[in-house]
């Protein structure tokens, strides 16, 4: 792989780790990231799209994945490492799921209007920065156990 194809806005990570599917590394511990993570898999995605794994990014496998870009303790963003090695951060990486997505192409074209997607930049910046002062936080492992047994619903709080 040439690190000289590299753009600012992605890194590279170990080829040897490059599968078919794309993996989005979540914030294993936010509650607005968990419950995001559960309905991005409830979703229906098109035939065609590539499939999506998601992982914890308190997960050995996404400190493996994510390589120099991963930072032990609380993620400020989360990431999608595409089966090439790029990694997308924050806004970015939903975004690039977007055309997947059933309905996703039609907000991919109001996102490209201008002023739409820095205000979207601008929003998840803020809500990252606050989702545990606003959505609070959920303990790793309930989150283990709630995704090995697909369906239960996590107690509420």
């Amino acid at each position: 792989m040439n690190q000289s194809n590299q753009t600012n806005k992605t890194n590279q990570i170990n080829p040897s780790r490059v599968s078919q599917a794309c993996l989005l590394v979540y914030d294993g511990q936010c509650r607005l990231c968990v419950t995001a993570k559960k309905g991005l898999e409830q979703l229906e995605t098109h035939a065609e799209a590539t499939p999506v794994r998601m992982v914890p990014y308190q997960s050995e496998e996404a400190k493996q994945a994510l390589g120099k870009s991963y930072q032990p303790g609380r993620p400020n963003a989360a990431f999608l490492v595409h089966p090439n090695g790029e990694i997308a951060r924050g806004l970015d990486a939903f975004l690039a799921l977007l055309p997947g997505i059933k309905g996703g192409r039609a907000l991919s074209v109001i996102l490209s209007f201008p002023l739409v997607k820095p205000v979207g930049y601008l929003l998840y910046w803020f809500v990252a920065r606050y989702r545990y002062s606003i959505f609070g936080q959920v303990p790793l492992a309930e989150v283990s156990e709630s995704a090995s047994k697909p369906g239960q619903k996590t107690p509420p709080k």
